[in-house]
């Protein structure tokens, strides 16, 4: 496998960090942290460059909280000029990367995305008689350290770059709690072994992409199953006996293993395409997509908040028209045509009267 050298002083030239900066920035520019970073953006980029070349740059605390839609998540954000390097560092691995990652991996990549998986999905369900749906359990929680940092090395050598990667990874702060055990661990192993990256690091969306490169090509190689679909740690098999995607759950599970991770145990089941698969916010037919009924109830939530902004004069109409467009374009990829014109038709919005 070739290994990359000589990345270093295009990783922290100025063009690379200015960039980076205009990425990190998209829709939050407003953002009081961000805005006081742009008002002087040319002194603060030219001092993020100086120490970053002499190696006294140091990663800021993050900022953690938790959502609960889909589903309860610890997300932690970094520090902006933190989300400057994190984009100057993807920027420059993203196309050493690239060419080795298989095409039916969809997350974070330029091209992909979950409406071009959901449609990978359907094309699957409509070759295929079966399906297995499965995702792993705490993945980012989950994810071994050093044997991310072993993936990254297996393709760079660049020692300043390696020395900032294992600096995000080292600095990541403590995730929920897991204890797994595998073969070979004695009774400290757990407790010993550093794992966990946040969710809301731009690095950590591409390192699950590097960290789960290996069981792609498991599957696809060794497994040779033609239909498979990977967005971060869902992932779907499909093939026309139930057997085969039997087999393949218990080799993929084996093989999770020796990347220190497990399938969730309620989480991997196969069954008929034609019973509809859930995946990414849809629900996918052969035939016909729908959205997953708690998409459109977690919409009407966002209504019936944004009605109540509206009324106590906090948010303004553009602003209500931006998020109700993005939804639309969303629930446009599913067959929602009656849907979206019956809730365009019966949501309103008014201001309170002037006290």
């Amino acid at each position: 496998m070739k290994r990359y050298g000589n990345l270093w002083s295009q990783l922290i030239s100025f063009e690379n960090l200015l960039r980076a900066a205009l990425k990190a920035r998209r829709g939050k520019r407003f953002r009081p942290s961000v805005a006081n970073f742009e008002f002087c953006l040319e002194v603060e980029l030219w001092r993020l460059h100086d120490e970053l070349e002499a190696g006294t740059y140091r990663p800021g605390p993050y900022r953690s909280f938790r959502i609960f839609e889909p589903k309860e998540r610890l997300i932690s954000a970094a520090p902006y000029r933190d989300r400057i390097v994190h984009h100057a560092l993807t920027s420059l691995l993203d196309p050493i990367y690239e060419p080795a990652f298989i095409h039916d991996s969809y997350a974070c990549r330029q091209g992909k995305g979950t409406h071009a998986a959901v449609a990978r999905c359907q094309e699957f369900a409509r070759h295929f008689a079966y399906v297995l749906k499965a995702d792993i359990r705490k993945f980012f929680p989950s994810m071994d350290h050093e044997i991310l940092k072993s993936s990254i090395t297996r393709k760079i050598k660049d020692p300043d770059v390696l020395r900032l990667v294992a600096q995000i990874i080292d600095h990541s702060n403590p995730q929920e709690p897991v204890s797994h055990w595998f073969p070979g661990d004695d009774l400290f192993t757990p407790g010993e072994r550093r794992r966990g990256i946040p969710i809301g690091n731009q690095t950590s969306q591409f390192f699950a992409n590097v960290y789960l490169d290996p069981l792609d090509h498991f599957v696809k190689e060794r497994l040779r199953i033609k239909g498979y679909v990977r967005y971060v740690d869902d992932f779907l098999l499909f093939a026309d006996d139930k057997r085969t995607l039997a087999n393949a759950r218990e080799e993929i599970a084996a093989f999770l293993g020796k990347l220190r991770l497990r399938l969730h145990p309620k989480k991997n089941v196969v069954f008929p395409v034609t019973e509809g698969i859930r995946f990414l916010g849809y629900r996918v037919y052969p035939t016909h997509r729908l959205l997953a009924k708690e998409n459109v109830w977690r919409f009407l939530r966002r209504v019936r908040q944004m009605q109540a902004d509206y009324r106590r004069r906090r948010t303004t109409l553009p602003e209500i028209r931006e998020r109700l467009m993005s939804w639309s374009g969303h629930a446009r990829h599913a067959d929602t045509h009656r849907l979206r014109e019956y809730l365009f038709d019966t949501i309103g919005f008014q201001r309170a009267a002037a006290e």
